[in-house]
């Protein structure tokens, strides 16, 4: 393992919302509902800096890790846009809400229940795709998925493990009911896994390739969910009208990380993966299960309609699996499609 990198600065957010009262950190994304319960402090905070560096947070992973690379590259002035490590999607979302961050990297599902309770983001870029990061590993081989009937599966709350959860029901012919659901952390699942308290466990990149290598089996993942998992990087709207060449940059600077990756894979995830503190290999398996869309797919993406299309499947989907109250159509100005052209 490379020598992890300095801690980084997080959000302190105010009472009740300190990521001390937390549960501990969660390195990968997913949240719970509870942090619907800040929205009662949108009129509390006046911390805004609408005339400074725009602050953009995020979890450490390695889909959002291409903005870091070109900032600690000199591609991106810290005086202009601010990178925020959090802790924990659910810190991310408190912030967004009480006016601490104007931006984010998020998963589309918690986009779209940041959306259903009013917090005025809009898409200006989809960072990746996951085709094989998120994985369901078993302690030994699945003759057919119908055999889970009855086994205890680890899964974390929030929509993209209860969406990996309802399709591989679905493909196994089973309901809700014929498993027994066991809530963890991908953390706690890993440590759970190992101690044979699970039988099978949702989980993601780099965890299941750590947990095959200790003789876990990769049963089911993400490329038979294509475009149902995704990584946007969402701004307030109010940021975009005051600060969009700030935005503009911070677009600019993710696109400025993924030229660097493809014109020298080696190096380029050596150095991330230092500052992620996780091994060179752990971090190519990961880039291996996700699919990073460049500035012209990013352009067919937000400007032809094909991410709404997805937005619309992945909302209608989260209701019926009884993710996300019935909520309002997915309308066209959720999507900002300007930055992504340059």
């Amino acid at each position: 393992m490379p020598t992890a990198p300095p801690v980084k600065p997080t959000i302190s957010l105010p009472t009740p919302f300190s990521a001390a009262a937390l549960p501990g950190p969660d390195p990968r994304r997913r949240h719970a509902l509870a942090w619907l319960a800040a929205s009662a402090a949108l009129g509390m905070t006046g911390c805004r800096e609408p005339q400074g560096a725009l602050r953009v947070g995020s979890i450490p992973f390695p889909g959002y890790e291409l903005m870091h690379l070109a900032q600690a590259q000199g591609r991106l002035d810290t005086r202009q846009v601010r990178l925020i490590e959090m802790r924990a999607s659910t810190d991310t979302l408190q912030a967004l809400i009480v006016g601490q961050l104007e931006g984010a990297a998020l998963t589309l599902d918690e986009f779209i229940m940041a959306r259903s309770d009013g917090l005025k983001l809009r898409i200006v870029a989809v960072l990746d795709e996951s085709a094989g990061a998120d994985v369901v590993v078993s302690r030994r081989p699945v003759a057919r998925l119908a055999d889970l009937a009855g086994r205890r599966i680890g899964v974390e709350a929030g929509a993209v493990g209860g969406l990996m959860l309802a399709a591989l029901l679905e493909a196994a012919g089973l309901g809700p009911s014929d498993v027994q659901r066991v809530p963890v952390t991908l953390v706690s699942a890993e440590r759970a896994f190992e101690q044979a308290q699970l039988d099978a466990v949702v989980t993601a990149e780099p965890y299941a390739s750590r947990l095959e290598a200790r003789g876990g089996v990769r049963i089911f993942d993400s490329r038979a969910i294509p475009g149902r998992i995704i990584d946007v990087l969402a701004v307030q709207a109010g940021a975009i009208q005051q600060q969009g060449a700030s935005v503009q940059a911070l677009v600019n600077a993710h696109f400025d990380g993924l030229r660097m990756l493809q014109a020298d894979p080696t190096g380029t995830a050596q150095r991330m993966a230092q500052r992620l503190g996780i091994a060179t290999p752990e971090l190519a398996s990961a880039f291996g299960g996700l699919k990073l869309p460049d500035r012209a797919e990013n352009v067919r993406l937000l400007g032809q309609g094909a991410l709404l299309d997805s937005a619309r499947a992945l909302q209608a989907l989260m209701v019926k699996q009884e993710l996300l109250p019935n909520s309002g159509a997915v309308q066209a100005d959720w999507i900002e499609p300007r930055f992504v052209a340059g």
